[in-house]
């Protein structure tokens, strides 16, 4: 009768069918020392199974917390940047009333905001110019290839005749 019923058990345990107490059941039976031959196969699995159940994890694990961000730093730079634009207000709007209309009053100024954006533009343009310049090395080679060019056509016209 317990041979019947632990084939029974073995059948449902194969098909994901058994309690946890029933899984009890056949780790016990199959931690005897004397089983039927048919079943000895099932021994190493369910011995493993409860030598897998003594073990325990021991190390520590590190939980890391999560950072809260601190909203005190928001209000303080807002009150900084609000005194920054109170106290730089005046030379702002002076300097953005000289602009307002597009002209200068001294003609000294507007050339150097002139020279100045010139110098800008030209040190740029230099800049993309400068990348380019391994061009003149490729028309070098080109004008090389010329005369292999004009070669061929003298040894085409010597071994036409």
């Amino acid at each position: 009768m317990v041979l019947n019923n632990i084939e029974d058990l073995l059948e449902k345990y194969e098909n994901g069918e058994t309690t946890l107490k029933e899984e009890q059941q056949l780790k016990h039976y199959f931690s005897q020392e004397t089983l039927e031959p048919h079943l000895e196969m099932y021994k190493p699995m369910f011995t493993y199974f409860l030598g897998n159940q003594q073990e325990q994890f021991t190390k520590d694990l590190p939980l890391k917390t999560t950072r809260t961000f601190n909203y005190k730093w928001i209000s303080v730079a807002a009150v900084a940047v609000l005194m920054l634009g109170f106290y730089l207000k005046e030379p702002i709007v002076a300097s953005y009333e000289e602009y307002a209309y597009g002209t200068f009053n001294k003609p000294e100024k507007a050339l150097d905001e002139v020279t100045k954006s010139l110098a800008m533009i030209s040190s740029h343009f230099n800049k993309g110019t400068s990348t380019v310049n391994y061009l003149s090395e490729v028309k070098k080679g080109t004008a090389t290839l010329d005369y292999l060019n004009e070669i061929e056509n003298t040894t085409s016209i010597i071994f036409k005749n």
